[in-house]
């Protein structure tokens, strides 16, 4: 539904290109935290290189932190 009302890349559309977004994105990486995951003002619509490129770069090396309760032995 996000990508039915969002149907452009906000990337590739700041750069005057449009581009069809594939992947809803959390702009603030959620790390498996719930309330961060469904907050819809942390979503953002980007196509697959997009999105791909920013979780490589941006998200990539962000210390990951367990949600309360859970255990970080695997």
């Amino acid at each position: 539904m996000y990508l039915q009302s969002h149907p452009l890349c906000v990337r590739c559309l700041a750069k005057g290109r449009y581009v069809k977004a594939t992947v809803v994105d959390h702009i603030i990486p959620h790390r498996g935290e719930r309330k961060l995951f469904w907050d819809r003002d942390n979503w953002q619509a980007l196509c697959k290189s997009c999105h791909d490129s920013k979780t490589m770069t941006e998200d990539r090396y962000e210390e990951f932190h367990y949600p309360e309760g859970r255990s970080k032995s695997l």
